[in-house]
């Protein structure tokens, strides 16, 4: 019998012994695999037809705003440009570039879009003089332009349950060489093979095993998408087999295109504490603070190249191995004809120029995204804020957020050994949009802890005063700045038996004197003789009619500031003042943008009818007194006279709490300072909180404050009496009153005399 036989007859007789048991097994795997696929084929079509992912929220700051003639210092303006992620080039050619030469501006402006639409990408040069844009151009056909923004800074992220950082894109908003150097160097049959490509499984065992280690994946770029989207990092058989099935069953239901923006989108990336990166959209910002469609090509090769390991290949802890691996992957890109030998000659020679830090502000200015997240509560859920790919639009000015946190550690830190203890916050808003520009709970500003300027509600002290002197200034026909009040003592009975006997805080008592002094000197007797006599119940109704949610004291003390408020509220208060006579809400959103675009809300400005402009505009005119000359004159001192801020000072009791409240033309600051267990600093609003003020009003652009004309007669009147006098007379004052209500009946002085004796004409 032949060879060929003999084996025939083996094979028929084991044939015959193990046909039923492998019979029964193809059935049994047959019984078992199509369920299965048909189960695997079900979670494919959930998962890919409804594809989607916890979109963090972005917050961002308002953009900034250029035009000719506005406020603004080169060190403001680099502020604001270094918060939104543009860096120095000398050319400043690309998007998100600057150059500076002296006072000149170049800068790539990016294109963004905002709640008014969409911005294209500009080159704008821009000139500064004196404090202010002198020019601004742009420089593609030097066509002085009157108004441009830069995109405003992102300041925060929202994350939801899954801490993951990810910015949805479409293949088209992605470099063409990332999209193809990925397919290079990770998958280059991607467009041919069937979700498994056994050539490149051979082709890497090979690598892998001349090399002694791991050097190259034999898994497609669809077989990388099932790890991330289905199964975990486990090694075993069943998970070998799992992805290779369900890498098919993708490839047998989605297009190309589909799975490889899947891919991109999702691909783990990169880590941040507790945040994960993915995609390449993400991990451009990530690594070097861009937008994914500004990296360069040495930048793409290194993205490209983490797909294969970020933590071993991580450019911050391991800058060596990643320059290797980038340059590996330009080499492949030469290879594959992407890029020419220039080019990778060009970009093997750059350094890897990732930021110093992962650049995910998670929350950068905790107490300002407080403010934000209560102004927003109304209208979104927590889980919708959190986790719906949202852009929200806020008010928050970078340059005014960062100054005001340089003031209030410059000024604490001047206290000396009082400084331990002292605790401080910040509100600076507007005008008179009342946009909050900044905010800080905390001398500590990026903690995440109390916030003072929202919640710590503490004693006003004399920052009530102006309130009381605009009740009695809306009543022209009684009351104006040249009325004669008397500054003596005061001595009441309170409910519980004590007697209620305020001091003014020179311990003197001066008699009769014009409102406007009393207002001045912040004497405390002038200003609750005059209280008592509008009535307490004027004044509280006064406070309440700006909502504020808090408890107004009906006694006596309120005029003395016996109120508890936080900052917050004090600006919501003055910012009446700096509004010119309008009830201006306060408000840290401007808009929020759904993941498709749509604007969802946007939050506008409904000012009140301003029904005391008059009086208001009297009290303002008198608080630039107390900073010219009264108790605020530090302002002038400090060299910001040319302001003509008006604010006020205000001491609790004891010095528990230093108060300033002051605005210029364009912004109000309020700050408090004092310490969290309520015990007395040693400071008066002077003090304290005024040189925080002060600091920061050096720091800002500001402009002057204008006090507008209309509703307004300047007379002058003799202190002595409050009558009309004449501006040669001795001693004779310039006020302002409400137009039809000067004062008529006209003080003569001695230059009055002289000219009827030699026969003048007294009219």
């Amino acid at each position: 019998m032949s060879l060929f036989r003999r084996l025939f007859t083996l094979f028929a007789w084991l044939w015959r012994l193990l046909r039923i048991p492998v019979l029964l097994g193809i059935g049994g795997l047959t019984g078992f695999l199509v369920p299965y696929l048909i189960t695997l084929d079900q979670q494919v079509r959930e998962r890919f037809d409804d594809l989607s992912w916890q979109i963090p929220s972005r917050v961002f700051a308002r953009p900034l705003a250029l035009e000719p003639g506005r406020p603004m210092t080169a060190d403001t303006l680099l502020l604001e440009l270094e918060a939104a992620r543009y860096q120095a080039d000398p050319a400043a050619q690309s998007a998100g570039t600057y150059a500076r030469d002296g006072e000149r501006f170049v800068i790539g402006r990016r294109a963004f879009v905002g709640l008014d639409g969409r911005h294209v990408a500009q080159r704008l040069s821009l000139e500064l003089q004196d404090g202010r844009i002198a020019r601004l151009a742009d420089t593609a056909n030097g066509q002085s332009l009157q108004h441009a923004e830069i995109d405003p800074a992102r300041i925060a992220t929202l994350y939801g349950l899954q801490q993951e950082e990810r910015r949805l894109v479409q293949l088209e908003q992605l470099p063409a060489l990332l999209v193809m150097g990925l397919q290079a160097v990770e998958d280059r049959d991607f467009k041919h093979h069937h979700g498994i490509d056994v050539s490149a499984i051979l082709r890497a065992g090979w690598a892998n095993m001349v090399a002694g280690r791991v050097v190259q994946g034999g898994s497609t770029l669809t077989q990388q998408l099932v790890k991330n989207l289905f199964l975990d990092r486990g090694q075993s058989f069943v998970r070998k087999a799992n992805e290779a099935l369900i890498a098919l069953l993708i490839e047998l239901r989605y297009d190309k295109r589909s799975i490889l923006e899947a891919y991109v989108n999702e691909i783990f990336l990169g880590q941040q504490g507790g945040q994960a990166v993915h995609g390449f959209a993400a991990a451009a910002e990530f690594y070097f603070g861009r937008e994914v469609d500004e990296v360069g090509t040495a930048d793409i090769a290194l993205l490209v190249g983490l797909v294969q390991g970020p933590s071993y290949y991580d450019p911050r802890r391991s800058p060596q191995r990643a320059l290797a691996r980038r340059n590996r992957v330009l080499h492949q890109f030469f290879e594959t004809g992407l890029i020419d030998a220039k080019t990778l000659a060009r970009s093997s020679a750059q350094a890897l120029g990732v930021s110093a830090r992962g650049a995910l502000p998670r929350n950068r200015f905790p107490a300002f995204l407080e403010l934000v997240r209560q102004q927003l509560q109304r209208d979104f859920a927590g889980h919708e804020l959190d986790a719906a790919g949202l852009t929200i639009h806020t008010t928050l000015s970078p340059s005014a957020q960062l100054q005001a946190e340089m003031a209030m550690q410059g000024a604490l830190g001047s206290l000396g050994k009082r400084d331990a203890e002292v605790e401080s916050a910040v509100v600076v808003t507007a005008v008179p949009s009342g946009e909050v520009q900044a905010l800080i709970g905390s001398r500590h500003a990026d903690a995440q802890g109390f916030n003072r300027a929202l919640d710590a509600r503490r004693p006003i002290g004399s920052l009530v005063k102006p309130f009381v002197y605009l009740v009695a200034l809306a009543q022209p026909q009684r009351y104006s700045l040249a009325t004669r009040i008397d500054d003596a003592p005061v001595d009441l009975p309170q409910r519980d038996g004590s007697r209620w006997v305020p001091k003014n805080d020179d311990g003197d008592v001066h008699g009769e004197v014009l409102l406007i002094e009393a207002l001045r000197n912040s004497w405390n007797l002038a200003t609750v003789q005059l209280g008592l006599r509008l009535g307490v119940e004027k004044v509280r109704g006064l406070l309440e009619s700006f909502n504020l949610g808090r408890d107004i004291n009906p006694n006596p003390s309120l005029l003395l500031g016996a109120v508890d408020l936080s900052p917050f509220d004090v600006a919501q208060l003055y910012q009446y003042f700096a509004a010119d006579g309008h009830a201006v809400p306060l408000r840290a959103v401007r808009g929020v943008v759904d993941a498709n675009g749509r604007t969802l809300s946007r939050y506008g400005v409904q000012a009140g009818t301003g029904d005391y402009v008059a009086a208001s505009r009297l009290v303002t005119w008198a608080m630039q007194q107390v900073v010219e000359s009264g108790t605020a004159r530090a302002i002038g001192a400090a060299g910001l006279g040319g302001l003509h801020a008006a604010g006020k000072t205000g001491t609790s009791d004891t010095q528990r709490d230093s108060w300033f409240a002051g605005f210029s033309g364009n912004q109000l600051g309020v700050v408090w300072v004092g310490r969290d267990d309520n015990k007395p600093t040693g400071l008066y609003g002077s003090t304290g909180a005024l040189k925080v003020w002060i600091d920061l009003f050096k720091r800002l652009p500001a402009e002057p404050l204008a006090l507008p004309a209309d509703g307004l007669t300047y007379t002058w009147i003799d202190p002595e009496n409050g009558r009309r006098s004449e501006q040669a007379c001795s001693g004779a004052r310039e006020l302002p009153f409400i137009s039809g209500y000067e004062p008529q009946d006209r003080e003569g002085c001695a230059l009055d005399k002289l000219r009827q004796w030699f026969g003048g004409d007294d009219k």
